[in-house]
């Protein structure tokens, strides 16, 4: 049977509250990740084992990419753990979908079985969440570095119409750069599964296997599209916009 629902279905309640399966599964990817950082945490040594260095790889490739960006090292390490946080937190959310048994074990009877897990990116709460808290902590991020009275005359600036007009346009971007940053990721993974789902429904064996790989790819490249997309954003922000105070 065919599940597709474009809203993520609830699988419990905890008193009021509705736990909805791309809840649940996102719960689970951010446990798993606080289980992972402390275990490698603890095992930090001097001399690096494998997983050591390859953890150390990643970090450096990171921050090197960053670096192009910045313009230099002291500023992606300060900025690096929002970027590099909202990458690993996607890319983990995106590639957990293809698991086996998430999407397939039910839980219910008959017409109101439930997928028991389902991909957290598929569910728009959970980008419209991380776009908000993307764009809230670029403009955070630009108050401390320029001023916050500075950052508010990048949207609210009375000094003539034209600044008024051109402020009322940044505020309008900032929405925008949430609408973006939301239905871009919603977008990419629901389709995914719905082409997953439907490639298992009618050919369910080797077939699938190919379109697993692009998933894994597109999984890849929408997380590091939504990490590039706020590094980009907060160089943009922490640069002091003309006429703005030298102190800062």
């Amino acid at each position: 049977m065919l599940n597709i629902s474009l809203r993520a279905e609830e699988v419990f309640h905890i008193g009021s509250f509705v736990v909805t399966n791309a809840m649940l599964q996102g719960f689970l990817v951010l446990v798993g990740l606080v289980i992972a950082a402390v275990a490698l945490r603890k095992k930090l040594a001097m001399v690096p084992g494998m997983f050591q260095n390859i953890a150390e790889v990643v970090l450096e490739g990171a921050l090197g990419v960053m670096d192009t960006v910045l313009g230099n090292r002291r500023e992606s390490e300060k900025y690096f753990p929002l970027v590099f946080t909202i990458f690993i937190f996607v890319l983990v959310s995106n590639w957990s979908g293809l698991i086996p048994g998430v999407g397939s074990i039910m839980v219910g009877h008959g017409a109101d079985a439930v997928p028991l897990l389902r991909s957290p990116a598929s569910d728009i709460n959970f980008t419209l969440a991380l776009a908000l808290i993307a764009v809230t902590m670029v403009n955070v991020f630009a108050s401390a570095a320029v001023g916050l009275r500075a950052r508010a005359a990048v949207f609210f600036n009375f000094g003539n119409p034209l600044k008024f007009f051109v402020g009322i346009l940044e505020l309008l971007s900032e929405f925008a750069r949430i609408i973006s940053f939301t239905f871009r990721l919603f977008g990419n993974v629901f389709a995914g599964e719905v082409l997953l789902a439907i490639m298992a429904l009618l050919v369910p064996y080797l077939v699938p296997l190919p379109f697993m790989g692009l998933e894994v790819f597109t999984g890849f490249i929408q997380a590091f599209i939504f990490g590039m997309l706020t590094l980009v954003f907060v160089a943009l922000a922490i640069t002091p916009h003309e006429g703005e105070g030298a102190g800062h």
